[in-house]
């Protein structure tokens, strides 16, 4: 065989792989979408199709469609033991909502995994602080968030800003605590995957924030869609191209809903200004500032179940149909969770790593204040996960 009958063989092979995954997403997660809409324009209500979503297809998939192209790039050797390539494939950790593993990052682990008991410890303390984040944070800022939420058309200008900030940090501290317990539960048994957040909300640009923001994702589609079509280093009108395919993907990737496509596309409109003015130029207060003002604008378009309520949800913002500045609800709920909501903000700041930097120079004091702290969360989160109702993680959607 000649290398370009191989090479032929090769490609023929990857681009099955490819359509076979891409084909199940589309199935799983869109088919229900597209016959609803072509339904719509039909207007025929009968043409609709009602699929289950596998938990975490999204993810699974990526990581499937990752490990093709880096062995067919040659980035990564081939897997031919079928119980490796199913333990990279499903491995349970991170399967459901992430971070994004590339294969490269636990190839040698897959096969030669050491188990260090210093490791597991961190681990745990790793695991216990993302489900401090879940069952401390996140849920009472989404039980603010899903109460504000579903008042969309009866809102005061507080009430909105209460409720979209509320809401900014629920999907914060829920999805960075998923990537923590997977990053822990990793560690536990000898894995070491990426970190998939690095504070995004102190971010001092758009571009900033997505280097900072579900980082798995965000290289996942920089290495295997703006790349190939030539990132930068092309024409302006390429360029502009390119960006657009990636975040009109990075907006359908994240969900069947004209929303999801609006929120990426919203984000491509943000990023193309900042490439053209050059605004990490410009870097300042003002640029924090402008960065969270745009991101929580996101988040309303992200969270609302419609178009026509995001639009409803930001004319209250901005004073356009609220019923005034103020009212009882924003009350209720900003004495209800003021001190969660302050932890919140203060703890998506690295404030926390400033300290751990401090407490390090004395490594006894260190250790005694962070071994009581994790087991006071620990034994705080659990009980109020015994007490709580079932509240999933955000990304399990996806």
């Amino acid at each position: 065989m000649d290398r370009q009958e191989n090479l032929n063989k090769r490609k023929t092979f990857m681009l099955f792989a490819l359509i076979v995954n891409i084909s199940i997403l589309f199935i799983f997660k869109y088919l229900s979408f597209v016959t609803k809409n072509i339904g719509f324009l039909l207007r025929n209500d009968k043409i609709l199709i009602n699929i289950t979503l596998p938990i975490g297809i999204s993810f699974f998939t990526f990581q499937m469609i990752s490990y093709v192209l880096d062995v067919y790039y040659r980035k990564a050797t081939v897997q031919k033991d079928i119980i490796n390539t199913t333990l990279y494939i499903s491995m349970f950790p991170q399967l459901i909502a992430g971070p994004i593993v590339r294969y490269e990052t636990v190839a040698e682990e897959i096969n030669n995994r050491i188990e260090k008991p210093e490791e597991f410890t961190d681990g745990m303390a790793r695991f216990i602080i993302g489900l401090g984040k879940k069952m401390l944070i996140a849920n009472y800022a989404g039980f603010i968030a899903d109460k504000i939420f579903l008042l969309n058309g009866n809102l005061s200008v507080a009430s909105a800003w209460l409720g979209a900030i509320s809401y900014t940090l629920q999907i914060y501290f829920d999805f960075s605590a998923y990537s923590d317990m997977a990053i822990g539960l990793g560690m536990m048994f000898g894995f070491h995957f990426h970190e998939n957040f690095n504070y995004p909300y102190v971010a001092n640009s758009i571009t900033d924030f997505w280097r900072r923001w579900h980082i798995s994702l965000s290289t996942w589609f920089r290495d295997y869609v703006y790349i190939p079509l030539g990132g930068n280093r092309v024409s302006k009108k390429r360029l502009v191209f390119n960006l657009f395919i990636v975040w009109l993907l990075t907006g359908i990737w994240h969900g069947a809903n004209w929303t999801f496509i609006a929120w990426g596309l919203f984000y491509f409109l943000l990023l193309i200004t900042e490439r053209f003015v050059g605004f990490e130029k410009h870097i300042g207060f003002f640029s924090h500032i402008y960065t969270l003002f745009f991101v929580i604008i996101g988040w309303v378009l992200f969270r609302s179940e419609s178009i026509s309520l995001a639009r409803q949800y930001l004319s209250a913002m901005f004073w356009f149909g609220s019923i005034g500045l103020t009212d009882e609800i924003f009350f209720l709920y900003f004495k209800f969770g003021k001190v969660i909501l302050l932890i919140g903000i203060l703890l998506s700041t690295p404030i926390a790593s400033l300290l751990k930097k401090k407490f390090l120079k004395n490594a006894n004091i260190y250790k005694c204040v962070s071994s009581v702290g994790l087991i006071f969360v620990f034994i705080l989160s659990l009980l109020i996960c015994i007490k709580s109702t079932y509240n999933p993680f955000i990304y399990f959607n996806f």
